[in-house]
C-alpha cells in the first residue's frame, strides 16, 4: 500500500543574531559610579551627558564628547578621559588608539547637572583630524560687537 505524501514542514526560522553593543547604562550602583554622583546627573533621553574638555592649565576648549555613568566613572577612578561613542556604540580611552592621551586632572559638574568639564593634560592633538583642538573654524560673528549695549 502506498505511502501518500506529507508536507515537509520548513525548520523553524532562526533568528538572526546581532552582537549587542553596549548602550550607555542605568543610573546607578551597577555603573560603579557613586550614587551620590549619579543622582545629580541629568541625562538626555540617550542617557548621556555632554563632557567638555579643555586643556587644564590654559583653559583652551579641546573638544566635547559624551559620557554615561559607567564613562564617568571609568574616567573618574583611572584617570583616563573614557568617553561613549555614539557612532560606534561603544566606550572609549582617549589615545587608545591615536596615541594622544588625555591625563584627567579634574572633573566638574555643572550647576544644572547636564554636563561635565573635564580637565585634562592633552598629549598630542585633541581633534581626530590632527588639530591641536576640534574648534579650530571660527564663523564670522556680525551681531553684536563691543560692550553690551553697542551696535555695529
Amino acid at each position: 500500500m502506498p505511502v501518500p505524501e506529507l508536507p515537509v514542514a520548513a525548520p523553524p526560522a532562526t533568528p538572526p543574531v546581532t552582537p549587542t553593543a553596549p548602550r550607555p547604562g542605568p543610573a546607578g550602583p551597577a555603573t560603579g559610579l557613586d550614587p551620590a554622583i549619579a543622582a545629580r546627573l541629568r541625562r538626555g533621553a540617550d542617557g548621556l551627558v555632554a563632557a567638555v574638555v579643555r586643556q587644564h592649565d590654559s583653559g583652551e576648549v579641546l573638544m566635547v564628547a559624551w559620557m554615561d555613568d559607567e564613562a564617568l566613572h571609568r574616567t573618574l577612578t583611572t584617570g583616563r578621559a573614557t568617553y561613549w561613542s555614539r557612532s560606534r556604540r561603544e566606550y572609549w580611552v582617549k589615545g587608545a588608539t591615536s596615541g594622544h592621551h588625555q591625563y584627567v586632572r579634574s572633573v566638574a559638574l555643572d550647576c544644572d547637572g547636564d554636563a561635565l568639564l573635564v580637565s585634562v593634560d592633552q598629549v598630542g592633538p585633541a581633534c581626530h583630524t590632527g588639530n591641536r583642538t576640534c574648534f579650530a573654524d571660527d564663523l564670522p560673528v556680525t551681531g553684536l560687537i563691543g560692550t553690551p549695549g553697542e551696535r555695529a
